[in-house]
């Protein structure tokens, strides 16, 4: 225990007393039990090298670190051409639907179509590379990219001279920067404080303010400000529907048609099943199909227009062809300080969106994705991006769908994608001239409305946890009233107070003993080895849902046991200890019930019967003689928390002096949680007490060690072949070699409740049998009536 020679010398000068415990060394006796041989276990400290050095980098550490940083090459040896049939074929799938959804979400951003491509095929080309999901797609989103749009016109309102091209891939550099450092740092762990229920209001709420944005373009209405709160795009729309324009017919004509192919798709599916896949596919080309109609229609309707605002209704205009935006983003002072404050709510979309739909589709095709890691892909891509002309991008909900379900096999498909991508890029850009806005506005609405939550999943919500409901309509409708960033932040702050709240009035149980009897319904009351009898410890107050008609006993008078229910920290320490305090002195009384001779010694807080009125001398509650935690539900302690559990014991040992209250802990977990309660003087013996227990026999949990399980089977045997019947009962007999389970220097750690009651228990008839055979009648008396 005591250091080397150097640390007793710097311990000397500081007043650091290293032997503070008194810790008796020798293991104390195991009881009396007969058995042929007991190996000692001395249970060790974890110490602080021990615990710096699982941070010490290897040579196996690091290399098995940049492997992780490059996936593909645990699988791209393997590959095969059955592989490159089910990648080719979700690739170009994919490829269809990217580029009028590519298109349509930069209109979002307040940006040129051809970004939504460039950032497509960034996405696209780089991914593969790093990812550990075969089906999400990083590229263009509704949701960033609204949310770009409406950084890039506040920015602007106080930089007009800031083009929205430098804002956004500005953004996306540093955005991106972020994301790839926190990936490298290994701390993907951070998604963790994202909640599901934040996720899901957040889609819902962006999918209805971006749906309900896109109405005006769809009908052709001009002049409302799309990007105001919700409630007064409704307003504005409602009352410009006099407005409407021929672009209407373009527009829910295109909508109509999304949604009939769906339905019509879904049906034969149903009605068809071996033509499933088929039928999928039509489904999936809906958008590609819908927007070549409309292009056609449109090039009918304006093929002799050459300047698109001259059209008979609104189409997209001149696409340039190439990467004609390439080149380094511009990046100084004056835009760094503009978009500072709105990159927080980027950089949560980026992780939240992403980090959602690779974990989600990672469950359902039954593997597991690396958060960082998936943060390197998505901090990569963003970084780089922006040098081809991209903007923001992350995980796709829509596409990595429709990957998923046309039989993509691996990451490599999004080399097919980019290059579907880069084919349009250089040679379809004169067909986008004649796209229409009102149709792009419908596959906007018609995408984002998968994302908005079904009643049915907020309905199992509210079953599972009604709060996380109030939570997540409190996230939709600050959507809709103001904007999405701050259904964001609202939804996440108020599931992280929900968690903290919950920590901090963590309650614990007291628990009580019961005799449970296993048996089959229809075998009750029969004897028997179909009937077995134990002993079980569950809630006195039955709030863990047990029949309320079962009544508990305590384990032994003055014997309390306590569980945590939800850790042990600074937190809920005091929540937890006032209720122990409470509930023993409650249920049992002082040692000493007259402990003061005057009323004037009496403390304000205990003034005792009223002025004139005898004390109760025939209070028949127990006295208090130990208290038993259990640890199952605690992993980590902290210095409030055991601080307040030696409060506890100072306290309790007032209230039963002359007597010491006993403190056992069943179900350590954690070898720090034992460090830090032996720190504090619990489980151990201390050698200016090991006198007063010197005829107290501790109640260790053994184990067979070697070939101890062996020889009972031989034994076995042996008695088979001498005619005796084999002893079926375990606790006859003990195996041939046994050691404990826990350190015999740690006696009043166990490793459950039931061995922690069993030596409390005996401690105490140990400590009454010494009392009983004294020559003083008075402690005699005296326990007769505690008892």
């Amino acid at each position: 225990m005591v250091g080397n020679s150097t640390g007793q010398y710097l311990a000397k000068i500081l007043g650091i007393n290293l032997d503070y415990r008194k810790e008796h060394q020798e293991p104390l006796a195991s009881g009396g039990a007969s058995i042929s041989s007991i190996e000692t276990y001395v249970e060790k400290e974890p110490t602080t090298t021990e615990w710096f050095s699982q941070f010490r980098p290897s040579a196996g550490g690091v290399q098995h670190y940049l492997r992780t940083l490059f996936p593909f090459w645990n699988w791209i040896f393997h590959y095969n051409f059955t592989w490159l049939a089910g990648d080719i074929i979700a690739g170009v799938t994919v490829g269809f639907v990217v580029i009028p959804q590519g298109m349509a979400y930069a209109l979002l951003a307040k940006l040129p179509p051809e970004y939504g491509l460039y950032t497509s095929f960034v996405g696209f080309l780089l991914y593969w590379a790093f990812a550990t999901s075969k089906d999400i797609t990083i590229g263009t989103v509704a949701v960033m990219s609204t949310i770009v749009g409406n950084i890039v016109i506040k920015v602007q309102e106080e930089h007009p001279e800031l083009a929205a091209e430098s804002i956004a891939r500005a953004l996306a550099v540093i955005a991106g920067a972020v994301l790839l450092f926190i990936g490298l740092i290994r701390a993907g762990w951070i998604v963790e404080f994202i909640p599901l229920v934040a996720i899901t209001s957040f889609m819902t709420g962006a999918a209805l303010s971006i749906g309900i944005g896109q109405v005006p373009a769809l009908m052709g209405i001009s002049g409302i400000n799309t990007r105001g709160a919700t409630y007064r795009v409704i307003i504005d729309t409602l009352k410009g529907l006099p407005n409407t324009k021929l672009d209407a017919a373009m527009g829910l004509s295109a909508l109509t048609m999304l949604y009939s192919i769906r339905i019509f798709c879904s049906i034969m599916t149903k009605k068809q099943p071996n033509r499933k896949k088929m039928w999928f596919f039509l489904s999936t080309l809906r958008m590609a199909f819908v927007i070549l109609l409309y292009i056609l229609i449109s090039w009918l309707a304006n093929r002799n227009v050459g300047d698109a605002k001259k059209a008979k209704f609104k189409i997209l205009g001149r696409v340039p062809r190439g990467f004609q935006h390439a080149g380094a983003p511009v990046i100084n002072t004056e835009l760094l300080s503009a978009i500072a404050p709105d990159l927080p709510v980027t950089i949560i979309v980026l992780i939240l969106e992403h980090i959602a739909i690779s974990k989600s589709f990672g469950r359902i095709n039954n593997y597991v994705i690396n958060p960082s890691q998936e943060l390197v892909a998505v901090g990569f891509t963003n970084l780089l991006g922006p040098f081809l002309g991209a903007y923001p991008a992350t995980g796709s909900f829509s596409r990595t769908a429709i990957k998923s379900k046309a039989g993509v096999r691996t990451p490599l498909a999004g080399i097919f994608t980019a290059v579907i991508v880069l084919l349009a890029l250089y040679a379809l850009t004169s067909v986008f001239f004649y796209i229409p806005s009102s149709s792009l506005a419908a596959i906007i609405i018609h995408a984002v409305g998968d994302l908005i939550t079904p009643p049915n999943v907020v309905f199992q919500f509210w079953e599972t946890s009604p709060l996380e409901v109030v939570i997540f309509f409190a996230g939709v409708l600050l959507t809709i009233f103001t904007n999405i960033e701050n259904g964001i932040y609202l939804t996440i702050c108020a599931s992280l107070a929900l968690l903290l709240w919950r920590h901090l009035k963590s309650h614990g149980a007291f628990l009580g003993r019961v005799q449970i009897y296993r048996a089959t319904t229809d075998a009750i009351g029969r004897t028997g080895d179909d009937k077995l009898v134990r002993e079980a410890y569950l809630p006195v107050n039955h709030h863990d849902g047990s029949n309320p008609s079962i009544e508990f006993e305590q384990p032994y008078p003055g014997v309390f046991i306590y569980r945590f229910s939800e850790g042990f920290t600074y937190l809920n320490q005091q929540h937890y200890m006032d209720a122990l305090v409470a509930h023993v002195q409650a249920t049992a009384r002082p040692t000493q019930l007259d402990r003061f001779a005057k009323i004037g010694d009496r403390p304000w807080n205990d003034p005792g019967p009223r002025r004139g009125q005898q004390i109760d001398l025939d209070d028949n509650r127990p006295i208090l003689r130990a208290i038993i935690l259990d640890f199952s539900s605690v992993n980590h302690v902290d210095v409030t928390s055991i601080q307040g559990l030696v409060d506890v014991r100072n306290q309790l040992d007032r209230y039963a002096t002359p007597e010491v209250v006993e403190w056992h802990f069943a179900s350590i977990n954690n070898r720090w949680t034992k460090r830090a309660l032996t720190a504090s003087g619990f489980g151990y013996i201390s050698t200016d007490r090991v006198r007063a227990r010197s005829h107290w026999t501790p109640v260790y949990s053994f184990a067979a060690v070697g070939d101890g399980t062996q020889s009972r089977d031989r034994k076995s045997d042996l008695e088979a072949a001498d005619g005796i019947e084999p002893v079926n009962d375990h606790n006859r007999y003990f195996p041939s070699k046994v050691s404990a389970v826990h350190g015999q220097n740690r006696p009043f750690f166990h490793i459950d409740v039931q061995a922690a009651v069993e030596s409390a228990v005996a401690g105490v008839e140990a400590k009454l049998a010494r009392k009983s055979t004294g020559s003083s009648a008075e402690v005699v008396e005296a326990e007769g009536k505690a008892e």
